[in-house]
């Protein structure tokens, strides 16, 4: 099992290498989010802070055994120059339920086009820095709160290479 993640991992990597950088820096921009009322979400809003967006849905164990985990994460980085926002394409309905039976403390919204961006499995994390630049995408679980976690984010947010 975990042999097949780290393939698939080095699969969406190489797939990923051959994008343009300009298709990697307008990928914020082809993001389509609405919150849970319908309301759009527009990401330019968040221009100036670094922007981590989960992919997830609620049938997804994976993604809700990486929840714990991202709470740490979360926690770690309130008051820091970063939005988490966590986008199921699931109905808004579906996701209120989950998020009522579950404590997670989520800025929750709906992905508009998962399959556009081509997001073959869940989860996945995008991590865009401060001026809208992707700097870190991969799918499948991960420990957020496991220290080199905390210091790849940490990276993103403070701008260091």
């Amino acid at each position: 099992m975990k042999l097949a993640a780290q393939i698939f991992s080095l699969i969406f990597i190489l797939v990923g290498c051959g994008k343009s950088n300009h298709d990697q820096n307008d990928l914020m921009n082809r993001i389509r989010l609405t919150e849970i009322n319908g309301n759009p979400l527009e990401l330019s809003e968040y221009r100036g802070k670094a922007v981590f967006i989960n992919f997830w849905a609620t049938w997804c164990k994976p993604c809700i055994q990486e929840m714990p985990t991202l709470v740490k994460a979360q926690d770690k980085f309130r008051s820091d120059n970063i939005v988490f926002l966590y986008a199921s394409n699931e109905e808004p309905e579906q996701i209120e339920k989950f998020k009522k039976k579950h404590s997670f403390d989520f800025h929750y919204v709906r992905i508009d086009n998962l399959e556009e961006l081509n997001i073959q499995a869940l989860p996945t994390t995008y991590i865009f820095n401060a001026d809208g630049k992707l700097e870190f995408s991969e799918a499948g679980f991960r420990n957020w709160e496991a220290t080199e976690n905390i210091e790849l984010i940490a990276k993103i947010v403070n701008h260091e290479k």
